[in-house]
């Protein structure tokens, strides 16, 4: 053989040149086939880790500097979202040199949130921390010890007293002692006193930051004051760096430092970052004409986002109610003269004629749960089985029903069952961390349920009824390692009946005494105490977050209660918070919760995903009502997630023409530009998936009857001007920017618990619906409609890359046959020219 049989290719020859190229394009091809979409590409993600969608946008980074005593030049902290804020979680990391292992309180981050018009920064007397607790706690109060801060002058002459640092709020007195909770007390502060740093030099944390809302106080986010002008006011998270040695440069062995952050020198050592919040206030003019919206706590977040931009040149203004759906169902299918013109269910309504349904929203029921450990620092992993949160819902751990001590022990209908899920062999077996010999205490007691009624407490008491182990545990039958049912919950029906509510239905109490000058001061509290309500979603997710369920059940002398006695809640100290409630996924988001996977009807755990909520939405079958899908935990196969739910607005045709546009615009907004995803007011929040098109088209559909005033029959032909079910009606189409659209129609309608945290869900606090004031929450508005969602059957980034994907991979394996066919095509002519010659000879 030549050399030349073995030159190795060089792209010289033109036919081997098209045939690399050939082959390259079929590669090309076969590889974007298989190559899964890279994540959020094709839907923005939902409450999955609690991350917000576009947060790193407006993270920021800053640098420590050298103290007196202690270098933190190495410390580089990042807040990772610092604009577009309402009140919510914050992630916030840290990174600095190696650390030895903590003797005592040394190494760690103080964090509190400031308001102050001085561009630099805000004054120390400017910032909410130190509770109403007294004693020696200096490292988490406004109180200088005395004497330990040599740079300290402004409050240092106090006579015998110990300085105290007051609080000066926004508006109103400043405070005046230690004890003076006018404004916030250890219950509510957001402060956060601890956060210890890891060996390595690293640590974070989730900050709740609050709005003008919760804390009028600060103002962040006002457009009333006199710094606002109608631009939210701004505000500060302080960040202030301890290390070994307290201001005097003692290092108290075991102990730690002790001085409180607000002490000169360690003041000094603060990092300062701005925090920009979204309008709160009346932004949508009160004198333009109401349309009520009543319904499902699902959507709050989504509405809230909406309004700022629903209202912008519309004619009307939205306020939405936030009640549990039964009740709102009930005033859509027997309206009075007063009765809203809008709901927002799950399930519609049952026999109902004359009302029209649009798809709004897609979010799920989660487990959230913020779980710190002394060993680990912050779990972030949980697997939770059907026949655990069975076990959970129905008050089976006797320390969820009572505190376990020698004077309290199991009461006699808990007994042979876990003490507590930490110690239970099934949470164990799914979390083999716990499974260690000791246990540092017995978890975080009960789960947080909310107080209404809702559907979607209904769709978990279904989920647990789709999984045979969970059904027949609430049916009697004890799991593997001879646990039972609360017997108290066992003749409810609950293996069959899904109830809209979470009963506490074990009346068990509890005595608890405390000797007072030689009388025995009684007092007992029961399950209701031990393992409280929350208001509502938002509410259990906000007490989540700050690791404190409200359970009130250790016993203090009162002279000023009728027993001399009262009940108050556990300190929820730093590095030892544990709770966890069940929550919707915009509000686990808002907070960043984690959240615990669920197993789906493959038995495969999952967590709510865009990809996995989105899978379940396409698994669901009809409800009673035609293209009302309705949540199916029993057909959550393949991915899905068990607790998605879709929420529909309702709305009567009935009604007269002008309200009818209004509550029509309303729906193409939310099907439109209302279905992008991000942070920006008008945007859709994390914990919401994007409605595919199917269910925006719907929605359209919906809008086009709800403006002619009459329902279409599902079965009948399409209409013959085209379109989706009529077409688009008066009023515009779907995402259209302008007036007669998207922007048309709606202004101010704040989450009841979205925007205010002391909100209360009406069914809890004992009234039918929880109203909220317009315009409180709304932001500067978002992008316009027009660059949003196509308005009519338009397609989501992730549709459109889709489809540009299968046509790139026509052209490509069009263009690698065609390649490749010259080649051959031309090396056959060279072997029939070759014959026609003679050959060899």
């Amino acid at each position: 053989m030549s050399a030349r049989q073995f030159r190795p290719w060089t792209g010289g020859s033109g036919v081997s040149r098209r045939v690399g190229v050939g082959v390259g394009a079929l590669l090309a091809a076969l590889l974007l086939a298989l190559v899964p979409l890279p994540p959020g590409t094709d839907r923005a993600q939902a409450a999955e880790t609690g991350s917000g969608t576009k947060a790193a946008d407006s993270a920021m980074t800053l640098t420590g500097r050298k103290g007196r005593y202690d270098d933190f030049s190495g410390l580089k902290v990042t807040v990772h979202q610092t604009r577009n804020l309402r009140a919510q979680g914050v992630d916030v990391t840290w990174k600095g040199p190696a650390v030895p292992p903590a003797d005592g309180y040394q190494n760690f981050l103080q964090i509190m949130q400031c308001w102050g018009d001085d561009p630099a920064g805000p004054d120390r007397e400017q910032c909410e921390f130190g509770g109403n607790r007294g004693g020696t706690h200096w490292m988490s109060q406004r109180t200088l010890p005395k004497g330990t801060d040599p740079l300290e002058k402004e409050y240092a002459d106090s006579g015998d007293d110990n300085p105290f640092v007051p609080f000066q709020p926004l508006q109103g007195d400043p405070t005046d002692s230690p004890a003076d909770a006018t404004y916030f007390s250890n219950n509510d502060t957001n402060a956060q006193p601890w956060l210890r740093t890891r060996g390595d030099g690293t640590g974070e944390a989730v900050f709740e930051v609050k709005s003008a809302i919760e804390a009028p106080y600060l103002g962040c986010g006002d457009v009333g004051g006199a710094a606002g002008a109608g631009n939210p006011r701004k505000c500060w998270l302080v960040v202030v760096p301890r290390g070994e040695h307290d201001p005097d440069g003692s290092a108290n062995v075991g102990v730690g430092v002790h001085t409180s952050p607000l002490s000169q020198s360690n003041w000094d050592q603060r990092l300062v970052f701005p925090m920009e919040f979204g309008a709160v206030g009346n932004t949508c003019p009160a004198d333009k004409a109401e349309r009520r919206v009543i319904g499902s706590e699902l959507l709050t977040d989504a509405i809230t986002s909406w309004q700022a931009k629903l209202c912008a040149g519309a004619d009307a203004r939205f306020t939405f109610s936030q009640a549990g759906e039964d009740y709102a169902r009930r005033l859509i299918g027997n309206p009075t003269p007063t009765s809203p013109g809008m709901g927002v269910t799950v399930a519609p309504i049952e026999d109902g004629t004359g009302v029209v349904y649009a798809p709004v929203a897609v979010s799920a029921l989660t487990v959230g749960f913020f779980w710190e450990d002394e060993q680990a620092g912050q779990v972030r992993d949980l697997k939770l089985s059907p026949r655990l949160l069975a076990k959970l819902v129905t008050g089976s751990y006797p320390y969820d029903i009572r505190q376990i001590s020698f004077q309290n022990p199991v009461p006699d209908h808990l007994k042979g069952n876990a003490e507590s899920i930490v110690v239970d062999p099934e949470f164990t077996k799914l979390n083999p961390y716990f499974d260690r010999p000791t246990q540092p205490q017995l978890g975080p007691g009960g789960i947080l349920l909310q107080a209404g009624n809702s559907d979607v407490n209904s769709l978990l008491w279904r989920y647990l009824q789709s999984n045979a182990e969970a059904r027949d545990f609430l049916r009697g039958k004890p799991d593997p390692w001879g646990m039972k049912v609360n017997p108290f919950y066992r003749t409810l029906g609950l293996d069959t009946d899904a109830p809209l509510d979470f009963p506490k239905a074990d009346t068990t109490e509890t005595r608890a005494t405390l000797p007072d000058n030689g009388v025995e001061r009684t007092i007992s509290y029961g399950q209701l105490e031990k393992s409280p309500y929350s208001n509502d979603m938002h509410d259990g997710a906000l007490r989540v977050r700050r690791g404190a369920t409200g359970a009130t059940f250790l016993p203090t002398l009162d002279p000023n209660s009728p027993q001399g006695i009262k009940l108050v809640a556990s300190d929820s100290l730093p590095g030892t918070r544990q709770a966890y409630g069940v929550v919707d996924a915009a509000s686990a988001s808002r907070y960043e919760l984690d959240i615990a996977a669920l197993p789906n009807a493959d038995g495969v755990y999952v967590r709510p995903t865009a990809d996995s909520m989105l899978k379940a939405v396409a698994r669901m079958p009809d409800s009673a009502v035609k293209g009302v899908k309705a949540p199916s935990p029993a057909t959550a196969k393949s991915g899905a997630y068990p607790l998605t739910a879709v929420a529909y607005a309702m709305a009567p045709v009935d009604q007269p023409a002008e309200a009818r546009q209004d509550y029509a615009r309303l729906i193409r907004y939310a099907a439109g530009a209302g279905q992008a995803q991000g942070l920006t007011p008008g945007e859709l929040p994390p914990g919401y998936v994007p409605m595919t098109k199917a269910l925006r088209d719907q929605a359209l559909s919906a809008a086009d009857q709800l403006v002619r005033g009459r329902v279409a029959d599902p079965a009948a032909p399409p209409p013959a001007d085209g379109g989706s079910a009529g077409g688009t009606a008066a009023g515009g189409s779907g995402g259209g920017g302008d007036a007669a659209g998207a922007g048309a129609g709606a202004g101010g309608a704040a989450g009841a618990g979205a925007e205010a945290g002391g909100a209360t869900a009406g069914a809890g606090a004992g009234t039918p619906e929880t109203s909220v004031s317009p315009g409180a929450g709304a932001g500067t508005p978002g992008p316009s409609a027009k660059s949003g969602l196509a308005s009519s059957g338009g397609l989501t980034p992730g549709e459109v890359l889709g489809i540009v994907r299968w046509v790139l991979l026509g052209v490509l394996v069009v263009g690698g046959v065609a390649a490749l066919a010259g080649p051959v095509l031309l090396r056959l002519s060279a072997r029939r020219a070759a014959t026609a010659g003679g050959g060899p000879g």
